[in-house]
C-alpha cells in the first residue's frame, strides 16, 4: 500500500473514526484503525464492536492495498504535522510497519493484518429514510441530557426514538430520554420511509459520535434501521451501531395531562437565578426550593453546610401559592433547552411530576420529578 493525502482531510476523518477506540482494549486490533486503500481514495474504519464508523477521503494510491494501524498514534502525530505537508503512507510487501512522511517528520507504526480486523454486518435494513442534519441534531440535543448513567437500567441508557401519530393526526418522528428523574421528549414530521420503522433505542455513545459528526453535515442525514442495528449516513462517513436490546418504559403514563396551576417565566432571567442560588446547594441532592404566589417566583437553597441563597423573579402565576422543591440542575438542563423567551411550568401539587413547555417549540416537552425540601 503506498498513497499521498492532504494532512488536513486525513486529520479530520482520523478525528472522526479514533472517537470511537477505548483507551484500554484487551484485543489489540481493537485499538488500531483499518486503513482501505482503493484507486482514488483512502477509507478508515474503527469500532469498538458495537459501534462502527467508516469514512472516505480523496488521496493519490500510486499502490492499493490494506492495513490496520494503532489509532491513537496516528491521529495524535498527523495532528502535529505542519498544516500544508502532504502525508504520504507506505507499507511494504512483508514489513510489518506502516511509513508515515508528513514534512521532514517521520513516524514507523506497526501493524495488524486488514483480514483480522472486525467488521459489522450491513445487512438487514429493511426501513430507510432521509432527514435534514438540522431536524437530527434538534432531536437528539432537545433529548440527550436526559439519558440515564445508571448502567443498571441499562434500556435507559440510550435515547428512544419510534413514530406515533401526533395530536394533529400526522405521523411524528418522536426522540425520548429519561433517567427516572426527569423526561425530555422532542419530535418532527415523520420523513418519508420512516412510519412503520421499529422502536429503537440508540446508546448513549453512538449519540455522541453521531451528534460530532452532525456539526459538519451538509446534505440529508440517510438512515437506515433494523431490530437490532441502525446506521447515519453522513457525507462520506458511515456509523453503524447495534441498538440497546431492551424495552423502553411506557412513558407517556408519566407525562401529565391535567396540570391545573401554570407559571410563565422569562426563561434567560429563570436559567441566570437558579445558576446563582445554586452555588450553595449540596453536592449530592442540589435541591431548591420554587416558592409561588400570586405574580413572583422565590427561588431558596438552603445548605446547613454552606449557608442560605434566595432570589426573587417576577413571573405569570395567578393560582393558589404553592411550593415545590427540584434538583437545581436538572432545572438548569431543561432551561438551557429553551429557545424560546419564556418557560412554561405546569403543576399540579408539590408532590406531582411537573411539565415544562418552550413557548416557541410546541415539539418539545419537559417532566420533572420534584424533590422533597
Amino acid at each position: 500500500m503506498r498513497l499521498t493525502i492532504e494532512r488536513a482531510a486525513l486529520f479530520k476523518a482520523l478525528s472522526h473514526v479514533q472517537s470511537v477506540v477505548e483507551r484500554r482494549n484487551t484485543i489489540p486490533i481493537l485499538s488500531n484503525v483499518l486503513l482501505t486503500a482503493d484507486p482514488d481514495r483512502l477509507r478508515l474504519s474503527a469500532t469498538d464492536l458495537d459501534i462502527e464508523i467508516c469514512e472516505g477521503v480523496a488521496a493519490e494510491v500510486s499502490r492499493p492495498g490494506a492495513t490496520s494501524a494503532p489509532a491513537q498514534y496516528l491521529h495524535d502525530f498527523v495532528r502535529k504535522l505542519p498544516e500544508n505537508a502532504p502525508v504520504e503512507l507506505e507499507v511494504k510487501d512483508g514489513d510489518q510497519r506502516l511509513f508515515l512522511r508528513g514534512g521532514a517528520a517521520r513516524l514507523h507504526l506497526p501493524v495488524l493484518p486488514a483480514a483480522d480486523f472486525p467488521t459489522m454486518p450491513t445487512d438487514g435494513f429493511e426501513n430507510r429514510f432521509l432527514i435534514h442534519p438540522t431536524e437530527l441534531k434538534r432531536l437528539l440535543d432537545k433529548t440527550r441530557f436526559a439519558i440515564s448513567t445508571e448502567e443498571t437500567r441499562y434500556y435507559l441508557n440510550g435515547i428512544f426514538v419510534h413514530t406515533v401519530k401526533g395530536e394533529t393526526g400526522d405521523m411524528m418522528l418522536r426522540a425520548v430520554a429519561t433517567d427516572g428523574h426527569r423526561l425530555a421528549l422532542a419530535e418532527a414530521s415523520a420523513p418519508d420511509g420512516s412510519t412503520g420503522m421499529p422502536g429503537v433505542i440508540i446508546p448513549r455513545k453512538t449519540i455522541t459520535e453521531l451528534r460530532r459528526l452532525l456539526d459538519d453535515a451538509a446534505d440529508s442525514v440517510e438512515i437506515a434501521v433494523s431490530p437490532q442495528k441502525i446506521r447515519f449516513a453522513i457525507n462520506d462517513a458511515l456509523v453503524t451501531s447495534k441498538l440497546i436490546d431492551g424495552s423502553f418504559p411506557e412513558y407517556a403514563r408519566v407525562i401529565p395531562r391535567g396540570n391545573p396551576r401554570e407559571l410563565r417565566v422569562t426563561n434567560s432571567l429563570f436559567l441566570e437565578a437558579v445558576d446563582r442560588v445554586a452555588t450553595v446547594s449540596a453536592e449530592r441532592s442540589r435541591s431548591l426550593r420554587m416558592a409561588l404566589r400570586d405574580g413572583a417566583l422565590t427561588l431558596t437553597v438552603n445548605n446547613p453546610d454552606a449557608g442560605v441563597a434566595t432570589e426573587d423573579l417576577a413571573c405569570e402565576y395567578d393560582q393558589e401559592a404553592m411550593e415545590i422543591g427540584f434538583n437545581a440542575r436538572y432545572l438548569m438542563d431543561v432551561a438551557g433547552q429553551i429557545e424560546g423567551e419564556t418557560a412554561i411550568f405546569a403543576f399540579s401539587d408539590s408532590g406531582s411530576p411537573t411539565l415544562v413547555r418552550d413557548d416557541a417549540d410546541p415539539h418539545a416537552l419537559y417532566v420533572l420529578m420534584p424533590l422533597r425540601v
